[in-house]
């Protein structure tokens, strides 16, 4: 391989293994407690070295903040107007699961019961995502709505990652929100 080709492939195998990072440390944090995770531990399941992981993210503690952020994610999510939020926001965690191998929003649920830093996985699903959304829908109990439509999405990435084979991996994301987004429009619009 030449110099020029070498140079060439990097920025693409850059972006594949900072993708394969962020898998890692995704699993990691949100499968073990916060002092048991390693960067070693993370670059291992990555596939790569621990010191690509440190020139990509730096400490442990700055790639779990990058873990922690759903900031990106809300950004994409909600990017469509009121009247059709409901179904931009399923095609886009669909297209998200299929097209990415990641899921926008699932990470949240294994913070669950756990009460060292991974609280904070919770705290920002709510400040950035729960209550963004909030933010937006009108009308009243909009934080009680904004719950149930955080929900709504998780139990669908949740049913798309438990039947990886199932029916819903054969149909279009179109059909998939034909389907599912008008329940999350009604809490959209109320």
């Amino acid at each position: 391989m030449t110099a020029r080709a070498t140079a060439a492939a990097t920025p693409a195998e850059a972006t594949t293994g900072k993708d394969a990072i962020l898998r890692a440390a995704r699993r990691a944090f949100t499968q073990r407690p916060y002092a048991e995770v390693t960067i070693r531990g993370i670059a291992a399941d990555a596939g790569v070295s621990a010191s690509l992981v440190v020139k990509h993210f730096g400490r442990k503690e700055e790639l779990f903040n990058t873990v922690a952020d759903f900031g990106p994610a809300a950004e994409e999510l909600f990017d469509a107007p009121l009247d059709r939020l409901g179904r931009h926001m399923v095609l886009t965690l669909v297209r998200r699961r299929r097209e990415q191998q990641a899921d926008p929003l699932l990470r949240v649920v294994f913070s669950l019961g756990n009460h060292d830093e991974r609280s904070l996985l919770r705290d920002r699903f709510h400040e950035q995502v729960t209550g963004r959304l909030a933010s937006l829908l009108p009308g009243p109990e909009a934080d009680l709505r904004a719950e149930l439509i955080a929900g709504q999405l998780i139990g669908l990435g949740a049913t798309l990652g438990l039947h990886r084979e199932g029916a819903g991996a054969l149909a279009t994301a179109e059909h998939l929100a034909d389907l599912y987004a008008p329940a999350v429009q009604r809490l959209v619009t109320d």
